[in-house]
């Protein structure tokens, strides 16, 4: 494919869905549509069904990128950047800051759960809600809860994670900026401490 410009590189299934990506975080599952995606890239429908068989296969390409960006990734963050009881801190530190600081951070989950029945969508949500909780469960018996106790604080800092970016999202003018909200995330941070 050419342009007035030049050559053009052609796109790649990792295009494709990091465009779905974007499109799925900003305004939903409905707009994880090929048309749309397409003319944002500047593409043509069949650059897409080079990659992928249908919508389907684009909403799996999309899904396993957040899986592998929002859960694979942040996990091994913490793994490489903290030792010991620093870990959990760190975690909550980084998901809860990230909420506000990154654009797009916890939108994903806040589209998904109006279709956490989808076919596509509920193992994928289910999936990577598992590993989460079951991080934040060993996280917290490394902290010395019992694992009973473990798994009731790592649902209580999970809700905590899933309403802190819901009120970021629906209303970002009620939390604190700049070093107000630093104090306000470490404040949050240990009070999920045990």
């Amino acid at each position: 494919m050419t342009s007035a410009k030049g050559p053009r590189t052609p796109l790649t299934a990792d295009d494709w869905s990091s465009a779905a990506l974007t499109a799925l975080e900003r305004n939903g599952l409905p707009a994880v549509a090929v048309e749309p995606i397409a003319k944002t890239l500047g593409a043509t429908k069949g650059s897409f069904y080079w990659h992928f068989s249908g919508r389907d296969d684009l909403i799996t390409a999309a899904l396993a990128r957040w899986e592998r960006r929002d859960t694979d990734g942040v996990i091994a963050a913490v793994d490489r950047g903290a030792d010991g009881a620093d870990r959990l801190r760190v975690l909550l530190r980084l998901v809860l800051g990230a909420v506000v600081q990154t654009p797009g951070a916890g939108s994903i989950e806040l589209a998904l759960q109006p279709h956490a029945d989808h076919p596509i969508v509920a193992p994928v949500l289910a999936r990577v809600t598992e590993r989460r909780m079951s991080t934040l469960e060993s996280l917290y018996v490394e902290q010395g809860l019992s694992k009973a106790r473990a798994r009731d604080r790592a649902l209580l800092a999970y809700a905590a994670y899933l309403g802190h970016a819901q009120l970021a999202h629906a209303t970002p003018d009620r939390l604190p900026t700049g070093k107000a909200f630093t104090a306000y995330v470490d404040r949050i941070v240990e009070t999920l401490m045990p």
